[in-house]
């Protein structure tokens, strides 16, 4: 009895080494994809526009799609991110971008959890499991705060699927903390798109450009304030 449990957990670690060998050379290849071969040439912000042009009444789903793909693929998000907002404008660029960016985390999220989570709970020591607990116990509060001060968003994603943390904590959490960033950056992209589309450069001295440069200046503020508070809590 006791070499059959020994043969099946030898056999378990074997199968969560596989997995994790996996993983990992899906994100070598993914970053390589993307930096080394002629692939990069088309994911430019001009490619992807033209390409994105094409697709007519579809573009917004097109769009989401490619977000959700170039997420689990470490495209820079700041690239997508301006490009949808550029395109849609800043009020449904914004609707969209959400919505990509949270398709995208939670299936990077899922693969993390599905190739990584087996061996990284097998190599964690009572030391870090503490950790590894606290986090299940408060994943919602975790990954918002995580997401409030811009940790690094695909990084995130993969590396919280190592965690206990539950999947809904998970997308409950990012889809609150990502909302007021996203915003900020889709409606300040989005409104300078406006006012060079129209030429009409008298525009940019309106309230709602000075409104959007505020936006988008207090946002590089927002990772300090919520430090503040959290050390001050």
């Amino acid at each position: 009895m006791e070499e059959n449990r020994d043969t099946k957990a030898g056999k378990g670690r074997k199968k969560a080494l596989v997995k994790v060998l996996i993983l990992a050379v899906f994100i070598i290849a993914a970053i390589g994809l993307l930096r080394f071969t002629p692939i990069r040439g088309y994911l430019t912000a001009q490619a992807l526009g033209e390409f994105l042009e094409t697709a007519g009444i579809w573009a917004p789903l097109v769009y989401m799609l490619i977000y959700t793909v170039g997420v689990c693929l470490f495209l820079p998000g700041t690239l997508l991110t301006g490009l949808g907002a550029a395109i849609f404008g800043p009020y449904w660029g914004f609707l969209y971008v959400w919505v990509g960016a949270m398709a995208g985390a939670s299936v990077a999220f899922w693969i993390g959890r599905s190739l990584g989570r087996e061996f990284a709970a097998s190599v964690v020591g009572d030391r870090l499991r503490k950790y590894d607990d606290a986090i299940e116990r408060n994943g919602f509060a975790t990954v918002l705060y995580l997401r409030l001060v811009y940790f690094p968003f695909t990084p995130m994603n993969f590396g919280m699927g190592l965690t206990k943390v539950r999947f809904r904590d998970y997308v409950a959490g990012t889809g609150l903390g990502i909302i007021v960033g996203t915003f900020i950056f889709t409606f300040f992209i989005g409104t300078i798109k406006e006012v060079w589309a129209s030429g009409n450069w008298g525009e940019l001295v309106s309230f709602k450009v000075f409104f959007s440069i505020a936006l988008f200046i207090f946002s590089f503020f927002i990772p300090k304030i919520i430090k503040k508070i959290k050390g001050e809590a």
